[in-house]
């Protein structure tokens, strides 16, 4: 039976840990979706739905990594069931990552009376720290980007720095 999984998340930017978490989804299973959130509850977003999925298809490519990328709102099981998900992905970076992530996982089971299961991956070693706004702010501060994120997401990041320096 084959298992169509979804990594879903706002991705922006996307960083060296989601690409790592998206590797190993797809070893996994036999489809992997990354879901990128529109109108995420996140703090306001730096880069488009379009934008972060286009720099994402980048990666994919140049990586070799085989995944769909999906933009979706509403609720996260609605996209779940019209994708014909089996299984959401969702990866651990520390245990006050584990506490959010099983209220998640325990909502969305509820939502979707136990239709999908969560599969938890935790974040490699190299990776345990990093995040999205991490990276941001290691950008807006003109840091080095380079170990944190790939050559695509670092010159992008780059030109929305100057863009928002630009508009102070």
């Amino acid at each position: 039976m084959k298992k169509t999984a979804l990594y879903p998340g706002s991705f922006d930017p996307i960083t060296k840990g989601h690409i790592d978490i998206i590797r190993r989804s797809a070893d996994l299973f036999d489809k992997l979706i990354i879901g990128i959130f529109k109108n995420s509850s996140k703090s306001k977003s730096w880069f488009t739905e379009e934008d972060r999925a286009e720099m994402i298809k980048k990666i994919l490519e140049k990586e070799n990594i085989k995944a769909e990328i999906k933009i979706f709102n509403g609720l996260l099981v609605d996209f779940m069931f019209k994708e014909n998900v089996d299984i959401l992905i969702r990866g651990l970076r520390a245990l006050s990552d584990y506490e959010y992530e099983l209220q998640f996982a325990l909502t969305n089971s509820a939502l979707a009376k136990n239709d999908f299961e969560t599969v938890f991956l935790t974040a490699s070693r190299e990776y345990l720290y990093l995040s999205s706004s991490l990276v941001k702010e290691i950008a807006l501060n003109e840091g080095e980007l380079g170990i944190f994120v790939p050559k695509i997401v670092e010159e992008e990041l780059r030109k929305k720095v100057k863009e928002i320096k630009h508009n102070r």
